[in-house]
């Protein structure tokens, strides 16, 4: 009775990981599809970008980044297989009683690893999603990979694996 309660249960959970870890596989001049359930993923870390820094027009504000399963292992490994994607979540910072906190959702950046379907874009694909599920991203190669460019030592990824 154990037994077949083990079974079972490993049984379970491999169809779970199989469904978590499905995607469609992507084509050339396809979108970065929004990350469905992204702050459910791996939490790589949390920063704040002041005024001062020479990516705050751009950039102020907080930062979560987080990865699926494929670019968690990316991360350790240092190369990245198609599926990988990062989510960097950027939120206005409140500043206000001692105390910073999260505000309005500014932008959700999404770095998608596709070989085939972004081979001009080292092989991610870019975009910026808005509030209202709007892509602001209308050309990868300028508004993203540009900067990502001096990354390629690190699979094009700024944000490394925190010991």
């Amino acid at each position: 009775m154990h037994s077949s309660r083990l079974i079972r249960s490993a049984l379970l959970f491999a169809a779970a990981g199989l469904f978590g870890c499905a995607t469609t596989a992507l084509r050339p001049g396809d979108a970065v599809p929004f990350p469905a359930g992204y702050r459910d993923w791996h939490h790589v870390k949390s920063m704040v970008i002041q005024p001062g820094h020479p990516l705050h027009d751009a950039f102020g504000g907080i930062h979560h980044v987080y990865a699926n399963a494929a670019a968690r292992a990316g991360l350790a490994s240092g190369r990245y297989a198609d599926g990988a994607v990062f989510a960097f979540d950027l939120l206005e910072a409140k500043d206000g009683g001692n105390a910073i906190e999260e505000g309005p959702r500014k932008v959700l950046g999404v770095m998608h690893r596709s070989a085939t379907a972004y081979r001009d874009t080292g092989g991610w694909g870019f975009a910026g999603f808005t509030g209202d599920g709007a892509n602001v991203v209308k050309d990868m190669r300028a508004q993203c990979y540009l900067c990502h460019e001096a990354q390629q030592a690190h699979g094009y990824v700024f944000t490394q694996a925190r010991p």
